[in-house]
Order: structure tokens, then C-alpha cells, then sequence
């Protein structure tokens, strides 16, 4: 699910430049977001219409200001930062930067959070820090050139969006990002009507409409599962795949530059992908008491009594139980793997 997200969203990118030769930084933002969200929200109604029994647990009141932070931080202010950067970017270069994101959703989560980060990943990490720096030092004095740093604050944006996020995995995953797509595409599509922007032609729009629905709709749900299951560290690791399939798209089919740059780039990107993609992790640990609601099985983490009026078939959403537990198994730090870690 995260190699997919991340295919999704890298070809997104070389397509948003190609947009923004007919549709202003501001709107474009605002339409891409607004694709996603309207075509979720069909999504979302087509399986009411079918009447099909939910197997993910819905938002809580508790969730709503996790959710506007992340609205806040990856829908609204990450992709107009992106945009705005793609006008002085190459689309290839644009997409190798978006490596930063990964690194950045990582640091976050080692820093921050704490989730455990080895020696493996943080090599490979290093490794995708150069290749974006040598990307970023492109202007003719010696300098980042603007476009590269208004990709890098993007990046920054939704590596905060990614790890908040975290927060919201165990929820149902469509109907976050349907809610993302609509608040954070109408506040920038609003904002670019007062700030002058016109509407494009309906072409453009309906094209804007369909790369968001797939590189920010579709590519988001993938992702939040993908939190759920791998952790935050993870899944930006996995994600990193993203921009070395822009790259790839905007050099085959944009007729753009293939440069020694890109490609020292590229390889060194490429080795960091790897060092995160080969990481192993198993160790003896314990889980604590703890009580939540999501979508499951009955696993190895999932022995419950229930309740008779508790939904029957797996996978099913009910509020349940953990009793502590001690074993030992590889795993990765999903919604039942975030404990602390012993380093002698």
C-alpha cells in the first residue's frame, strides 16, 4: 500500500507541472485537493448505496483537532508551497526534492515522537539528505535556487501532516482523507478566486479534478493504512519511492534534461531507498494494557471476548481490549507496536 501510494503521488507531480502552464499555483492547489475529496466522498457514497456493513472505525470527537492540523499543515499550506515551487523547478528536480519529505517525516518521528529509528535507516536517510542537497544548489551564485526552498518548506509541511496523522490511523482512512480533500481544496480554491486567480478551461479543470483524485485521494488512503501498519518512520521510507517515478515520467515524457545532477542524485536517493526497504526488526517486547477502536481480525493481538451486540464476520469495528502481553516476532511500530526501546 505504500509503494503504491507513493506511485500515485510521484506521478502526480511531472502532471501538476504540466497543469501550471494553464492554471495558477493558488487554483491548481485548490482543484487537486478538491478532486480528491469530491471523488472520496462519491467513493464513500456508492458503499452507503451497496449498504456495505463499515469495517473501519469512523472519526470521534476526540480526533477533530488532530484533523485540522492535519488539514492545516498537508492540505492547504503543503501543496500551494508546492506549487509555487514547481514554477521555478524542473519537474524532474521538483520530484527528486520531494525526498526531503521522507527524511523530514522521519526525523519528526525519531525526534518528536520517538518512534525507533536503527542505523540502517539513518544511513539511508543521510543518503536521500545529499542527493536533495545537490539537487537544491543549482543556481548560477552557488545558492538554493527559490523553487527548491519553497519545495523544502512543503516538504516540512506534510512531513508535520505525516506524523500527525499517526495520530488519526486507526480511523477510517477514506473518510479522513474525503474531509481533507473538501475543507483544504474549497479554502484554497476560495482563496485564489479573492486573490484574483480565474477558473481554467473546463479541460484543465476536469484533468486537475482526476490527478488529484488519484496522486492526493486515492495515493492518502493508501498511505494512512499504511501508518497504520508500518509506523510513521516506515511508511515515509517506503513513500521515498515517490519521486524517482516523477523524475522518471518528467525525463521519458517531458523531454526534460537528464543531468549529471539528477543522476548523482538519483543513485544516491536510490541507496537510500534500499538501506530502508532491507531493514529488519525483531526483538522481545511487551505490550500494556490498552482499550481502542479500529478495524481487525482475531490475530495474535486481537483474543477478545465480545459483547452480543458486537458486529459479527472479520474484519469488523468494535471497541475492544488488549490485555499486556509479552512475545517476540518481527514487527514494525504499527498501532500496537509503539513501545520503547532498549539500546545497550
Amino acid at each position: 500500500m505504500a509503494l503504491a501510494a507513493a506511485i500515485l503521488f510521484g506521478a502526480s507531480t511531472p502532471l501538476a507541472k504540466i497543469m501550471l502552464g494553464q492554471t495558477g499555483p493558488w487554483m491548481l492547489a485548490g482543484l487537486l485537493y478538491l478532486g480528491a475529496g469530491l471523488g472520496l466522498a462519491a467513493v464513500r457514497l456508492s458503499r452507503s448505496l451497496w449498504r456495505r456493513v463499515p469495517v473501519e472505525a469512523p472519526l470521534r470527537r476526540a480526533d477533530s483537532g488532530w484533523l485540522a492540523a492535519v488539514v492545516l499543515s498537508g492540505g492547504i499550506a503543503g501543496p500551494l508551497l508546492l506549487m509555487l515551487g514547481l514554477q521555478y523547478s524542473t519537474g524532474a528536480e521538483a520530484a527528486l526534492l520531494l525526498n526531503l519529505e521522507s527524511v523530514l517525516t522521519l526525523g519528526i518521528a525519531w525526534l518528536v515522537f520517538r518512534e525507533n529509528v536503527d542505523i540502517r535507516i539513518g544511513v539511508g536517510a543521510a543518503a536521500i539528505v545529499v542527493g536533495a542537497a545537490l539537487l537544491s544548489w543549482s543556481t548560477p551564485s552557488g545558492g538554493p535556487g527559490p523553487g527548491a526552498a519553497l519545495i523544502a518548506a512543503a516538504c516540512l509541511c506534510w512531513a508535520i501532516d505525516n506524523n500527525l496523522s499517526r495520530r488519526l490511523s486507526a480511523a477510517d482512512p477514506l473518510q479522513i482523507a474525503m474531509i481533507k480533500g473538501l475543507v483544504a481544496g474549497s479554502i484554497n480554491f476560495g482563496l485564489a478566486l479573492l486573490a484574483g486567480d480565474r477558473l481554467p478551461v473546463a479541460s484543465s479543470v476536469a484533468a486537475s479534478l482526476v490527478i488529484g483524485l488519484f496522486g492526493y485521494g486515492i495515493s492518502l488512503v493508501l498511505f494512512m493504512l499504511s501508518l497504520r501498519h508500518l509506523g510513521t518512520a516506515r511508511t515515509g521510507a517506503y513513500f521515498s519511492l515517490a519521486p524517482f517515478i516523477g523524475a522518471l515520467l518528467a525525463v521519458l515524457f517531458m523531454q526534460e534534461p537528464l543531468s549529471w545532477r539528477l543522476v548523482v542524485a538519483g543513485l544516491l536517493m536510490g541507496i537510500g531507498l534500499y538501506l530502508h526497504l532491507a531493514e529488519r526488526h525483531s526483538h522481545a517486547h511487551r505490550h500494556e494494557p490498552a482499550e481502542h477502536e479500529h478495524g481487525h481480525v482475531h490475530d495474535a493481538h486481537h483474543q477478545h471476548a465480545h459483547a452480543p451486540d458486537d458486529p459479527p464476520g472479520e474484519p469488523h469495528v468494535h471497541v475492544h481490549r488488549h490485555d499486556a502481553i509479552a512475545h517476540a516476532h518481527p514487527h514494525f511500530p504499527d498501532i500496537h507496536h509503539r513501545h520503547d526501546h532498549m539500546h545497550g
